[in-house]
């Protein structure tokens, strides 16, 4: 697979070169300029936030409306939610135009910033962010030097506050940026505007790869735990390849092997609540685990909140113990589930469920609340049910489970384990060629606003 990886960098831009001369430009992460270029405040160059949505807008005005959760810092605005007026938040005040470029106040770590071009007529977005429109700068040039780190760095270092950090507009018009002539900074933007293409189709298309990688493992856990294992891997396991099949007794399901039982998930172990709310949170103490912790079948340590031992109601039991099973009870990812491997055994469960399974592997069970006919036949279905998405023990408790015998369990497990384990290998492959990616976009970005490089030989004007 190795042709389904190129890279890129900087130093493969066709005739790139420094310029002749350079001068300081007093700016730390700017750093020297050539010579013919200028240096100032953004607030000399573009105004910011000149346009609102007043509070007499007619209360049916629909409009589509950009939230700072909109807005990815490669691909720009991503959703939209068409709303009238009188049901929009107030947030949903800024007015854009075809050449405004708006960049994210609050939440500023998500580096939400994103071009706007020819946008339709109702289109707003968030107070949260502000809205910059060139005066006296090529609105694309701008555009670039606004998703420039080094300037994106400077926004999210001054901004104040914890769980959402924010800066006002005004202080990102006091943020210096770099000057080329105007016929440079047309250039420059045509230059980058055709090179982060390139570079965005490679990521699109390493993107699509690991979607139909994901799909592929999807399809694999979903097929072998409702109808076995491959002929292949079951006579590796001195199991029957050919095995005999019987109604399951659920139309949805169908048939299945016929040594194997359809059971309810509460006739195969027990399950009680984690902690629920979090006593507050600590610097040190025991790791709590919350839902967003939970990501199909593993469990994220990167992010782990800790709370004190003292404020842990110890009488609900919420210490994980080796292979019991963490399944998210609530919110967008309501059924997302992981076993607890030996590095989290002790930790504490938060809100969510712990299944004990007693009567059957927990490793195989894990496997089948991660497979299509669990996920989306059972408990996409139940969890829809409510206005908000939701499950609770009852309701996983009747779930079905197919249960084949002990030893089939095992194997099927061990095949899942070794099989997914590739997979995963391929995506995490494809998932540093995408982050080299960006990082060569983001490197290509700086040395072309910043002048480190010279593009007026590799560049056509549109």
């Amino acid at each position: 697979m190795t042709d389904a990886f190129p890279t890129l960098d900087v130093s493969d831009v066709q005739r790139v070169k420094a310029y002749p001369t350079y001068k300081p430009s007093a700016v730390e992460w700017i750093g020297n300029v050539p010579e013919h270029w200028e240096v100032k405040r953004l607030k000399y160059s573009a105004t910011i936030n000149d346009e609102t949505l007043p509070e007499t807008t007619d209360p049916n005005y629909e409009i589509s409306y950009v939230d700072i959760s909109g807005v990815d810092p490669v691909r720009g605005i991503t959703a939209t939610e068409n709303i009238v007026f009188e049901n929009a938040p107030s947030r949903a005040r800024r007015i854009v135009q075809d050449g405004d470029t708006i960049v994210s106040t609050v939440r500023t770590y998500l580096r939400a910033i994103a071009a706007i071009r020819k946008p339709a007529d109702n289109l707003i977005v968030s107070t949260g962010f502000a809205v910059v429109r060139p005066r006296s700068v090529n609105s694309r040039f701008l555009s670039f030097t606004l998703r420039e780190s080094g300037f994106v760095d400077t926004i999210v270092a001054r901004s104040v506050g914890v769980s959402y950090p924010a800066v006002n507009a005004s202080g990102i018009g006091t943020i210096p940026i770099s000057l080329p002539p105007p016929n440079e900074q047309l250039g420059i933007a045509n230059f980058l505007g055709r090179e982060t293409d390139k570079i965005d189709s490679l990521i699109t298309k390493k993107q699509a790869l690991i979607e139909k990688l994901k799909e592929k493992r999807s399809a694999l856990i979903s097929r072998t735990v409702t109808r076995g294992l491959p002929p292949d891997a079951t006579r590796a396991a001195g199991l029957d390849p050919h095995p005999s099949l019987k109604t399951s007794g659920l139309d949805w399901l169908g048939e299945v092997p016929m040594q194997w039982e359809v059971k309810r998930i509460k006739h195969v172990g027990s399950i009680r609540y984690g902690l629920g709310e979090p006593p507050e949170y600590t610097v040190d103490g025991l790791p709590f685990v919350r839902a967003t912790d939970i990501k199909r079948g593993k469990i994220d340590l990167t992010a782990l909140k800790r709370v004190s031992p003292e404020d842990v109601p110890w009488s609900r039991r919420p210490q994980l113990q080796l292979h019991e099973i963490l399944v998210v009870r609530s919110g967008a990812y309501t059924g997302d589930s992981a076993i607890v491997t030996p590095e989290v055994v002790g930790f504490l469960a938060g809100y969510d469920m712990v299944l004990t399974v007693t009567r059957a592997r927990p490793q195989f069970v894990a496997w089948v609340l991660l497979s299509k006919y669990m996920l989306e036949g059972q408990i996409y279905l139940e969890r829809m049910r409510a206005a908000q998405p939701h499950l609770n023990a009852e309701e996983l408790g009747g779930f079905v489970v197919l249960v084949p015998p002990r030893a089939e369990q095992a194997a099927i497990s061990a095949f899942l384990d070794r099989e997914t384990q590739n997979i995963d290998a391929m995506i995490a492959k494809v998932e540093t060629v995408i982050d080299r990616l960006h990082e060569s976009r983001s490197a290509l970005i700086t040395a072309a606003v910043t002048g480190k490089i010279d593009v007026r030989g590799s560049t056509h004007d549109n």
